[in-house]
């Protein structure tokens, strides 16, 4: 630095060294006032490109070698993407401006435009920086744990934004000679130019609040909105989208604000229950309904799961049927068990001892109002986990043996009537099984 001010201090006694040499050449006077700006231009860019690569190899490799050798952590950050980089942009602009005054001091009418050009170059280069440092702030919050699940982005999003348009004032300012403030009070002019243009912006700033203030969406949660057809993973929150991964690799931008304006369905309370619900129904055919009999009472009691249930009941409507004095020959007569009733019960004990079924949230079975397609018994119970896979597994498991035990207690799954079935019922007269 030294170095720089000694030239400076006596570059006047330069300039008139190289002026007399051409002129001692044979150079007229004029013209060899234009050739010494230029031989001085040229060295200028010299001297500002050997600074440049001073600083960029030199200084700031030594300067990322001392960050590596600190215990600090959070530093390495800024020597793992280069921030310092773009500081070597800024030594040679300074050269430039502290040498302009005297390089152009017999042509005034340039110097003020080579100031300009060097200060707007200083400001975007120093924006640049700062952007830098923005970024790495960015990356190093969103590692944090307190972090991980906020909008960071889109606040740095707007953060960015906010310092686009303060750079743009600036340089304004420079280049028209106007005060900053001039600008500003001009912005209240166009306020509403400026709404419409950031609308979006806007718009997207309030829902991130929102949804930051709220809980309503978190980077990771499974979210549903049929309106946009997105049904996956939110894999980034920006300032005026959210971007959500399909369970088919599609991605899906929706943006932000309709997370606050909209509804959409959110299964983070389902994965943090650690269970997921089942909620399907099997149709039994009307016409396979039975009362019990005493005879298919005794083959039934021999299905483990219900064996003490019958037990239990059989002694109920016993008890029920001789304070009544109903005639028990007669199986409408007074109380009784159905197959449909019995079966209920079946798939209840068999959700209970289920292993792929959580005991500790609702287990329950229940017949629905009857359809075309015949009775709906309702299964409702949770999965003792919350994996796409394992939960298709247990409910595919669940549903193989009720469709198969269905028929050890004389109940049919109702099903339209098939190719097959028509063949059967042309060869023999009704659909029964041959």
């Amino acid at each position: 630095m030294y170095v720089v001010f000694e030239l400076i201090y006596n570059m006047e006694n330069f300039e008139q060294i190289i002026e007399s040499f051409f002129v001692h050449v044979g150079v007229a006077d004029s013209f060899a006032m234009h050739l010494r700006l230029l031989v001085l231009m040229l060295g200028l860019l010299i001297v500002s490109w050997l600074i440049f690569v001073i600083t960029k190899r030199i200084v700031i490799h030594y300067v990322y070698v001392f960050i590596k050798k600190t215990s600090i952590t959070w530093d390495d950050v800024l020597a793992d993407h280069n921030v310092f980089d773009n500081v070597a942009h800024i030594m040679p602009a300074l050269v430039v401006k502290a040498f302009a005054p005297q390089i152009f001091s017999d042509f005034t009418f340039i110097l003020p435009t080579v100031i300009t050009l060097t200060d707007v170059y200083l400001i975007i280069v120093g924006m640049t920086v700062v952007f830098a440092f923005l970024k790495v702030a960015e990356l190093w919050s969103s590692s944090r744990p307190a972090f991980q699940d906020k909008p960071l982005t889109s606040y740095f999003q707007l953060i960015r934004i906010i310092l686009y348009i303060i750079t743009g004032i600036f340089v304004l300012s420079i280049i028209l000679g106007k005060s900053p403030v001039y600008f500003l009070s001009a912005f209240g002019a166009i306020s509403a130019v400026i709404l419409l243009i950031f609308k979006d912006t806007i718009l997207g700033l309030v829902a991130s609040i929102q949804m930051s203030a709220n809980d309503m969406v978190k980077v990771g949660d499974w979210v549903e909105m049929p309106k946009f057809n997105a049904d996956g993973d939110v894999i980034a929150i920006y300032l005026t989208t959210v971007k959500v991964r399909n369970w088919d690799k599609t991605i899906t931008t929706i943006p932000t604000y309709f997370f606050v304006t909209d509804s959409f369905k959110n299964w983070r309370g389902m994965v943090r229950s650690g269970g997921r619900r089942i909620m399907r129904s099997l149709f039994i055919d009307v016409q396979t309904v039975r009362l019990i009999d005493p005879e298919t009472r005794e083959k039934y009691k021999e299905y483990a799961l219900v064996t003490d249930y019958i037990e239990t009941r059989q002694a109920e409507i016993e008890e029920f049927n001789v304070k009544h004095n109903a005639d028990s020959s007669v199986l409408i007569n007074g109380r009784r068990m159905t197959n449909i009733g019995l079966f209920r019960k079946y798939i209840q004990a068999y959700l209970s001892n289920h292993p792929g079924v959580r005991s500790d949230m609702l287990i329950m079975v229940r017949q629905l109002a009857t359809e075309d397609r015949g009775i709906p018994i309702q299964v409702y119970c949770f999965t003792n986990t919350t994996v796409w896979a394992e939960y298709e597994n247990t409910q595919a498991d669940i549903f193989d043996h009720l469709f198969s035990a269905v028929h050890f207690f004389d109940l049919d799954i109702f099903q339209k009537p098939t190719g097959k079935d028509i063949y059967r019922f042309t060869r023999n007269g009704d659909f029964s099984h041959e």
